[in-house]
């Protein structure tokens, strides 16, 4: 195989590393965001259920969760590997963007949601125009880690075939006996799509900013 073929071939699983995150990322996001204001607002039992919820997926390894989805919960649900994958990390990521959320909710002064309940707001209603603005701030610097973080474990399911970019390496290497440059290649992938994602982070974060008074 050609140098061009080569990292073409490896390039390649750059569109399943992508699917994963797509759908593992913004699945993580719906849940923590509902599951964050329900730990807040929706009273001590609820906040108690999510901390417990919070605990358990953050102490799981995320390749144990794919191989119970994939292996074990085979014969109950028929998952392929990519949606075995994607589900799995979906779910980890959930846990961690819950206490991201959360942290980011419970910065906010509780006065204000009292002061929008005082103006006849009903709590939804100050949530999405009080809060949420508010939280969504603080939020975005620990969100651009996991997202991050996403990106790097989506590696994890070319345990169950899934033709990534690492899974591609590794038969890269197997096939032509250079495992430091197959590898080198999928090193510089990752971090392409890490430091572009971190950086349209970035620039979110600060055309979110509050202007500084002169």
């Amino acid at each position: 195989m050609d140098i061009g073929r080569f990292f073409q071939y490896i390039a390649q699983g750059t569109a399943y590393t992508l699917g994963v995150t797509l759908v593992a990322l913004p699945s993580g996001l719906i849940l923590g965001l509902l599951f964050a204001f329900l730990a807040v607002y929706a009273g001590k039992l609820a906040n108690r259920f999510f901390s417990i919820y919070s605990t358990i997926m953050r102490g799981i390894p995320p390749i144990v969760l794919l191989f119970i989805l994939y292996f074990v919960m085979s014969g109950a649900i028929n998952l392929t590997p990519f949606w075995a994958g994607s589900i799995s990390l979906g779910i980890i990521s959930s846990a961690y963007q819950l206490e991201i959320f959360r942290g980011a909710i419970l910065s906010v002064s509780a006065g204000q949601m009292m002061a929008a309940r005082a103006i006849g707001l009903s709590k939804v209603q100050a949530i999405r125009a009080v809060i949420f603005p508010q939280m969504i701030r603080v939020a975005i610097p620990g969100w651009s880690n996991e997202a991050a973080i996403v990106i790097k474990d989506s590696s994890l399911v070319y345990a169950i075939g899934v033709p990534e970019i690492l899974r591609r390496a590794q038969l890269i290497s197997a096939s032509t006996q250079q495992p430091f440059l197959a590898y080198t290649t999928a090193a510089l992938i990752y971090f392409a799509l890490v430091f572009v994602t971190n950086r349209l982070l970035a620039k979110a974060e600060r055309s979110l900013a509050i202007p500084s008074n002169p």
